[in-house]
């Protein structure tokens, strides 16, 4: 079969991903093989996208390689997409698969990214390969690259796939007029929006004004389309070791002064392609000059969201996420699928009640789980991410429970004694009641808060 590799890493060749693609190749070589090199070309391609439709029309299987950046695709992925989608390469009816490298940091979020844009386009899917970095250099990793390519041969062999499902015609909603007082600003706080509204996208704008003038504190609005960017995050590790980006075009400043010293971030976009414009994706993409640290946590957060957010199930957990991992209180969505005006005034009184009541709330499965992936990475690397290994340090994040001494003694010492069967006859049908006690104690102590 005629199959295409499409890699959306921006190193191109010398992408790790690339590496298990060229691993196939060599394993099975009865195919005919080609790599379109999008993540590396994307400017090119901007201006001439004739030899992506070209390669793309010649093939038969279509497997997108690429890295995880934050959350789903690189920013050079999503243009990829957009431009694609604007193409006339004939898309409908191929087989497409998905290789992906990381350290699972939400890889299923990413892959479900491009399975969604991909089945826009008419495409079959059949399947995905979501490796460790690592994998291809154990044996088991090979095995298991090997395990996707025949059981995806098989699967189009078979006619084993997944199309896009259909959707029920929807008529769009007028354009939000504003119509939410102005509210007199007071001082002490001050909450940034984050956006990427373009200049005729007036329903988002126009939600970003009612909002602002909701909000009882001062709003500044930070539109990222206006910055000059030079280019997406190259993946370079740069800022692993000095903190500092690659790129000279100021990003980083910007960042930090117009951004993060804001007491509440909210982001605001509208909903394209499974996610929004590639312009907010390459702004999120260069906040890797952050590196893995949460910088901003303790702040306030939450979206303004113009569109079929509801029907979006993996971008409404990239959103929930996203606040939770980075240790962020999430005051939640305000978006224009029902009472708009409602919503926005929602989420400007309960950003405002979060910022003077200091509230906070612990991290879920979404947080927790992806605090620790990076808590591993880091503390495994410390060697090459050395900002990220110091604010770690710094911040108490190293809680490896193999470091809680006391408390592993003590539930040793606990299971010796539940080993006698006369400690297992006197406290029969009596656990619920000791495991109860440390937490009556502080129930004993709560006193009522003042108003």
């Amino acid at each position: 079969m005629k199959i295409l590799f499409i890699n959306g890493s921006p190193k191109g060749d010398r992408s790790v991903t690339l590496c298990t693609a060229r691993h196939l190749e060599k394993r099975y070589p009865a195919h005919e093989y080609s790599v379109l090199n999008a993540g590396a070309r994307i400017k090119a391609l901007e201006k001439d996208f004739s030899e992506a439709e070209s390669a793309i029309n010649a093939a038969e299987v279509v497997i997108f390689v690429y890295p995880v950046y934050t959350f789903i695709a690189p920013y050079q992925l999503h243009r990829f997409f957009e431009l694609l989608k604007a193409s006339e390469a004939s898309c409908k009816g191929k087989y497409f698969a998905e290789i992906t490298t990381s350290k699972h940091f939400y890889d299923v979020t990413a892959l479900k990214y491009v399975e969604e844009n991909a089945c826009d386009l008419g495409m079959r899917y059949v399947g995905a390969l979501s490796a460790d970095m690592d994998d291809l250099r154990s044996e088991k990793g090979r095995h298991e690259a090997d395990s996707f390519f025949e059981r995806l041969m098989f699967d189009i062999e078979n006619g084993h796939y997944k199309e896009a499902e259909a959707l029920c015609a929807r008529t769009d909603s007028e354009v939000y007029a504003q119509q939410l007082p102005y509210k007199k600003k007071t001082g002490g706080k001050e909450v940034a929006v984050v956006t990427n509204a373009a200049t005729d996208d007036i329903n988002l704008r126009n939600m970003i004004e009612d909002f602002s003038a909701a909000c009882k504190y001062r709003v500044r609005v930070v539109n990222v389309r206006d910055f000059p960017f030079k280019g997406g995050c190259l993946g370079c590790f740069n800022c692993a070791v000095s903190g500092k980006c690659v790129y000279n075009d100021g990003f980083e400043e910007f960042l930090r002064k117009d951004v993060q010293t804001a007491d509440a971030i909210i982001y605001a976009f509208t909903v394209s392609d499974h996610y929004t414009h590639s312009s907010f994706k390459l702004y999120d993409d260069r906040q890797f000059c952050n590196g893995h640290r949460a910088v901003t946590a303790g702040k306030v957060t939450g979206y303004i969201i113009s569109g079929r957010y509801s029907e979006e199930a993996n971008l409404r957990m990239i959103t929930e996420a996203r606040a939770d991992v980075s240790g962020m209180y999430f005051a939640g969505v305000a978006g224009d699928e029902g009472d708009t005006a409602k919503e926005l005034e929602g989420l400007a009184k309960t950003v405002c009640f979060a910022l003077d009541n200091g509230l906070s709330a612990p991290k879920s499965f979404y947080g927790v789980g992806g605090t620790k992936i990076f808590r591993d990475l880091v503390y495994l690397m410390q060697g090459i991410m050395q900002a990220d290994h110091k604010f770690y340090k710094a911040h108490g994040i190293y809680d490896f429970p193999q470091k809680k001494r006391g408390m592993i003694f003590a539930m040793k010492a606990l299971g010796l004694l539940m080993r006698s069967e006369a400690v297992q006859k006197k406290m029969k049908g009596e656990m619920t009641k000791y495991m109860l006690l440390p937490y009556e104690k502080v129930i004993e102590k709560t006193v009522p808060k003042e108003n």
